[in-house]
């Protein structure tokens, strides 16, 4: 399993998050996508949370493809988000 976790730091937060609504959506439909998220901080009003999981390495690279796309790199002016394999699972 592989997940990715970290933060962005965006110019205009509200504009940033309506603008992934379809990234949230497709990247949820996408096969071996466990979970994708993107959300406000409760604290710094321009960061945004990231948190995805992905079954493969490869179902991740296979929806990233080209990157971002509709301007959305233009929004971000610093980014903190990195990736973690994980080999086994254990539910709390």
């Amino acid at each position: 399993m592989l997940i990715v976790a970290g933060h962005l730091r965006v110019t205009d937060r509200a504009r940033y998050l309506d603008s992934c609504r379809e990234v949230v959506e497709q990247a949820r439909s996408t096969p071996g996508c466990l979970d994708f998220s993107l959300g406000a901080d409760l604290v710094a009003p321009d960061r945004v949370n990231v948190y995805e999981r992905w079954s493969t390495r490869a179902d991740v690279e296979a929806f990233r493809g080209e990157g971002t796309s509709g301007g959305l790199d233009d929004q971000i002016v610093g980014a903190d988000v990195r990736e973690f394999e994980y080999g086994t699972e254990t539910r709390l």
